[in-house]
């Protein structure tokens, strides 16, 4: 079956401030605390200068629902019509360039174009039935031409020139959407977008938070490395239960009043001197404030009502010059079971 899912990460050790991982970033493109994607090492495409492989080289079972081509040097999409009853399809890492001849997969639910080289979508109007569109780490600049995918419920816009968020308010169904690592600026064009349950827009180039009240049903929402200063506009998110915002130029935290449902939340790598205004998070079980400014434990008194807190990351900051560092962290959260990268031992 075509997979557009990396795995649950199991050691505890490796940053979990990530992009989806549904999108494939488990795979090599994790976060890392300069808050860069690693492209590099991630695509395992063939080279540019590699020889297509002709279509009609590769047998297909026109039976078959499940179709990978994974890795295949494959150059151009022909010959799949035979494809009577395909409802996953995998194109991943070859050498496509354009989206065409596909009209006839009418009974397709999922595509995956991951790292190709296309630079526009088009020729997917027949597809009324995708469910699933995977188009990251390719050479698009808009999103467009997918006003029929109605069906749409999973877009992976990941690591493409996208400047703007556009064309994407008729998608009602559209429970996640994935655009980081493009050029976008401002949140726009998804406010009628009420079955959204996860956004990610981490590297890009934002600046404010704004236009999410719409998005009532919001659980995951990541913003890292981008230009954001204040924590705001999240009023209206009120199941929102993982905020990430690591590597932005946050200074005060505040704005979070009514997100009384986090479970995880990442203000890593800004510029925070206290922690402040969330006593009220009870339900929080990951807490990140790694790479900031604290330097007062009383500060922790923020963090005792959230009894299950499981994780606290606040290396770097000028607390952890303290001899005691970790001792004063477990006597004053108790449930901690994780301090940094390491955990506690009893």
């Amino acid at each position: 079956m075509a997979s557009v899912s990396g795995g649950e990460p199991q050691d505890m050790e490796v940053d979990r401030r990530i992009e989806s991982e549904e999108s494939g970033d488990e795979d090599g493109k994790r976060k890392g605390l300069n808050g860069e994607s690693d492209s590099n090492e991630t695509k395992l495409s063939v080279k540019e200068g590699d020889t297509p492989v002709d279509m009609e080289t590769i047998t297909l079972d026109p039976e078959a629902e499940d179709v990978d081509l994974i890795h295949c040097r494959i150059g151009k999409i022909e010959g799949l019509e035979v494809l009577r009853k395909v409802k996953t399809l995998s194109l991943r890492q070859n050498l496509i360039k354009k989206i065409e001849n596909l009209e006839q997969l009418n009974t397709l639910k999922e595509l995956d174009l991951y790292d190709n080289q296309i630079k526009k979508t088009e020729n997917l109007h027949t597809l009324t039935e995708l469910e699933s569109l995977e188009i990251s780490f390719n050479v698009l600049r808009k999103i467009e031409n997918i006003d029929e995918l109605t069906k749409l419920r999973k877009l992976f816009l990941l690591n493409n020139k996208i400047n703007r968020i556009e064309n994407v308010s008729h998608l009602r169904q559209l429970e996640m959407l994935e655009l980081g690592s493009n050029r976008i600026r401002v949140i726009e064009n998804i406010d009628t977008l009420s079955q959204l349950d996860s956004l990610f827009l981490g590297t890009n180039k934002i600046t404010k938070l704004q236009n999410l009240e719409g998005l009532h049903n919001l659980t995951i929402l990541s913003l890292q490395s981008n230009r954001i200063t204040k924590m705001e506009g999240l009023q209206c998110l009120v199941n929102l239960r993982e905020l990430y915002l690591s590597h932005n130029g946050i200074e005060v935290m505040e704005g979070l009043e009514n997100n009384k449902k986090l479970t995880t939340l990442d203000i890593a790598a800004n510029r925070v001197k206290k922690i402040e205004n969330i006593s009220h998070l009870t339900e929080l079980k990951e807490f990140w404030m790694n790479d900031n400014q604290i330097d007062n434990f009383g500060d922790l008194d923020e963090l005792k009502n959230a009894h299950g807190l499981e994780t606290v990351y606040l290396e770097r900051n000028p607390l952890q010059k303290d001899p005691q560092y970790r001792r004063k962290i477990m006597l004053s959260l108790p449930s901690v079971r994780q301090i940094d990268a390491t955990y506690i031992r009893f």
